[in-house]
């Protein structure tokens, strides 16, 4: 049975893609402050990207705001995505083993999304339940997007490197041993940190957001963090799309951009 890594690559190689469509449902960018408003508004994303996205990323926190009915527009959301895209549940779970169980059945087996964006604080045995099928992708925080991620994530410990290196190296090399179905959030605000895992994991997903209204350079991320053969990053872009006047035209446009630097990335590699 295919991997969820197997499905990325090969829905990125079938549309030429590694846009990743956000679907952030903000409150002030629906017509209707409601949970058929958030709906509304990621159906119209949809529609207009699919042809292009070679992800799309539900975040979780934009539903449950909604309460049940909520829950209700991300499943019916969740429904509207082509089969053949993968689904990255950015919900940020992690707790102790039988909540984390809890968790992971909720992602993979409620809402039968592929992925989950996982953190990784409490230590291998809060992520197991999310690593044991290997059909499934987890996606651990590594590096974050936001500017507070420097207070813990760039710590030095023990032999000197920062505590994302340790993080990358755990949770891919150790936890994530037996099925090889972790990538890592490693955000494209912080070039440093794409070149420095990049180096230590030549083969690993990225999930790096952070380009657009977070201000991260694109060119520079992708540089940085695309492994050798033009794959290995999936690029989260939300407002960038969604608040455009053309949303279709602005994922196309970025779409195209990814794929200027991927066509370089390969030609310095061979």
């Amino acid at each position: 049975m295919a991997s969820f890594f197997d499905k990325l690559r090969a829905r990125a190689e079938a549309v030429d893609s590694l846009l990743c469509v956000g679907l952030d449902p903000h409150q002030s960018e629906l017509e209707e402050d409601s949970a058929e408003g958030a709906f509304k508004f990621c159906a119209k994303l949809i529609e207009e990207t699919k042809d292009v996205a070679a992800g799309y990323k539900p975040n979780a926190a934009f539903f449950e705001a909604y309460g049940t009915p909520g829950a209700d527009a991300l499943e019916r959301v969740l429904k509207l995505i082509p089969k053949d895209i993968p689904i990255v549940l950015d919900a940020k779970r992690g707790d102790i083993g039988s909540t984390s169980e809890a968790y992971a059945r909720a992602a993979f087996e409620t809402l039968a999304c592929d992925s989950v964006t996982v953190s990784p604080y409490l230590g291998g045995d809060a992520c197991a339940p999310f690593l044991k099928d290997p059909t499934k992708g987890v996606w651990v925080l590594c590096k974050t997007s936001n500017p507070g991620s420097a207070d813990l994530q760039t710590m030095e410990v023990a032999g000197g490197k920062p505590l994302y290196l340790h993080v990358a190296d755990l949770c891919c090399n150790t936890w994530a041993k037996e099925h090889n179905n972790a990538g890592l959030v490693v955000g494209a605000t912080d070039v440093e940190a794409l070149r420095r895992v990049r180096a230590e994991l030549p083969n690993v997903w990225f999930l790096s957001p952070g380009v657009g209204a977070q201000g991260g350079d694109l060119s520079a991320a992708l540089q940085a963090g695309l492994s050798a053969d033009g794959f290995g990053m999936l690029l989260p872009i939300s407002r960038g799309i969604s608040k455009a006047a053309d949303p279709r035209a602005a994922a196309e446009a970025f779409r195209v951009e990814i794929n200027v630097q991927r066509a370089a990335k390969r030609s310095k590699a061979s």
